[in-house]
Order: C-alpha cells, then structure tokens, then sequence
C-alpha cells in the first residue's frame, strides 16, 4: 500500500463528499458542513493548520538519541504512539454513507489497535451504539458522548461503554451548538462547571472533556474532577473564527501540565505535526479527517499504514531533535518557544 493509492481509491468512495486535497487545509471545503468542512467561512478549520505550521523546530543531530522510543501511557494503557484516533460519527451525513457508520467505526478502531494506539470513539446521532460494538472488538477505546441536555443519556453511555471495556469516558462540550445534532431533533447545549462535576462523579472511569478552547475553561474542567481534556474546535465545524488549537496548548499546559492529561486534535497530517504538539505540551495527539481518507482508501490496513506512517516520521523527528522518549520532548526544541 503507498500514500498515492490510497488517496485515489478514497477519492472515488468519497465524491461530493472530500476532494481529497494533496493538502487537507479546509480552502476546499469551507462551509460545507454537514460534509467534511469548515463551518461559515472555514477559517476556524484554516485556522488549525496555520497554527501548526507556524510552529518552527529546532533541528540538532549532536546527541545520543539514536533510536527513539515512540511509547507512552494514556490513562494508564500502554501504547506504542502517542497519536491516536479522534472519535468520528454520522458517516452517512459528513461522508455520504460509502462506509456506514459500523463499517467505518470497525475500520479505524481495528486500525489505530493494530498499531498499538488507541481509539477515540463518537456519539452518533442514531444512538445504535455501533461504536460500543467496535470497541468491544478491539478492546479497549476512549467514549466520548455529545453534552446532550438529557443527562440520562449520557450518563446510560458511559454504563455501556464500562461494560464494553472502555479506558474512559467522557462528553464533546465544543458540540453544545451542532449543527447536525439539531437538523436531527437532537438536544444538545452547554454544561456548568457543577454539570460537569457531576457527569464525572457519575462513572468508575476517567473523566474527560473535549472541546477546550482556553486556560479558564481548563481549569474549570480539573476542578471539577476531570481527569483530561482535549483542546479541540471540533475540526472547525462548529464556530467560524476560533484560533487554531495549537495555539492555545502553551496556555492550558503552563496551567496544568501534570496535573491532568492535555490532548489536542486540529491540523495534525504528518508525525512531525504530532512532535510539535507534543512539544508545545500535549500529552497526546488526536487525528481525524486523515483516517477517514484511510479508511476508505483501504479499510483498517488503511488506517494502520497511516498510523505507521505518522509514527515513524514522529520517531524520525524526535531523532533530529534530540528526543530519546516522549516525555523528553518539550519547548526547548522549538525556535522562539
């Protein structure tokens, strides 16, 4: 399997749908949501990657970090790369139905476990718990449950996902406003600090809240219980004009660095983006849009390839910027950091 392959047979599965740019940067794409855009203008979307790019590394080969070690733990699961997969639902309505929503769930979780990481898995809107399946497949697998206005929901969500083995729980507050929960009847909305504390006393697992878009949101999260948070604009399909995640990782991780685990997603297309995050003070890094072109480029051995990939060019990165293990790589191998 090779990059170029890949990207043509996802193309013909994916018409109307991705254009499968040489470069996934949203200009395509912009406001086509529901669909694989940015929402409005697409400049929050954009916005992830110029952030990224922005950031400069400082090259070094005079070390002894020779052969880097990629492995890391996750709420407490080993795994061989610190990338994993962002959680990813409604493929009928974002991917026009090529795989359904089972298909690709199955596609990218048996991927990303095959390559010793670990799935994010979404909330899809028919709640038919095809997601849980999967997981139960391959494992083990990190839940996250849209912050639907009826608690219930969610918190019978995280009862499922304890039973199918998940490695922890937790809601999207960055969907409060979705598009495509509300062309469905769906209700969703924000959450109080108090909510929040309360969803995470109301399961045995890790607590986690995606969608952090700043360092007082952060801190809202860990005092009320959370054990991590993801920085995430939701691919930039909820609120045109945000910043690029990037960005606001030096923040929450001055703020919070070792005191609960920081993952970001947003713009990430090559493990040498996953080195910056990583850098700037993530603790892990979530990829999206790039498995869906994997996994319907060539199933789970597309997803695994990408995965292998990414972590082979994060290795290579670490090596030049002399990196023997993942909690060795900080500001200090960024320019101007």
């Amino acid at each position: 399997m090779d990059l170029l392959t890949l990207k043509a047979e996802a193309r013909k599965k994916l018409a109307g749908y991705c254009r499968v740019c040489p470069i996934c940067n949203g200009k395509s794409c912009a406001g086509e949501v529901p669909g694989m855009g940015g929402i409005g203008t697409g400049s929050s979307f954009a916005e992830n990657i110029t952030a990224l790019s922005s950031v400069k590394l400082n090259l070094t080969a005079i070390h002894d970090a020779s052969t880097p070690d990629t492995a890391t733990l996750v709420f407490g699961q080993y795994i061989s790369t610190p990338i994993m997969a962002a959680p990813m639902v409604n493929s009928r309505m974002n991917t026009g139905g090529g795989l359904t929503e089972k298909e690709l769930a199955e596609a990218i979780t048996a991927g990303t476990h095959q390559a010793g990481s670990l799935t994010w898995l979404g909330d899809p809107i028919d709640t038919n718990y095809e997601w849980f399946n999967a997981m139960q497949a391959a494992g083990r697998g990190v839940v996250i449950v849209k912050p639907r206005v009826n608690h219930d929901h969610i918190i019978e969500a995280f009862v499922r996902a304890e039973q199918f083995g998940a490695v922890a729980v937790g809601i999207d507050v960055d969907g409060a406003g979705l598009i495509t929960m509300k062309l469905r009847g769906q209700a969703v909305g924000p959450k109080t600090k108090q909510q929040i504390a309360e969803l995470a006393k109301s399961t045995k697992l890790p607590f986690v809240v995606k969608g952090i878009m700043n360092v007082a949101d952060a801190v809202k999260c860990a005092e009320a219980g959370a054990a991590g948070i993801v920085i995430s604009n939701h691919g930039g399909r909820v609120l045109d004009y945000t910043c690029g995640t990037a960005s606001v990782v030096p923040g929450v991780a001055r703020e919070l660095k070792g005191r609960i685990e920081i993952f970001v997603d947003g713009g990430v297309r090559s493990g040498v983006d996953a080195l910056k995050m990583l850098a700037l003070g993530a603790d892990g890094v979530l990829v999206g849009r790039p498995l869906i072109i994997g996994a319907y480029g060539g199933g789970a051995a597309g997803v695994r390839y990408l995965f292998d990939k990414y972590t082979e060019e994060l290795g290579s990165g670490m090596i030049l910027t002399g990196c023997n293990t993942i909690k060795q790589i900080d500001s200090g191998i960024l320019i101007n950091s």
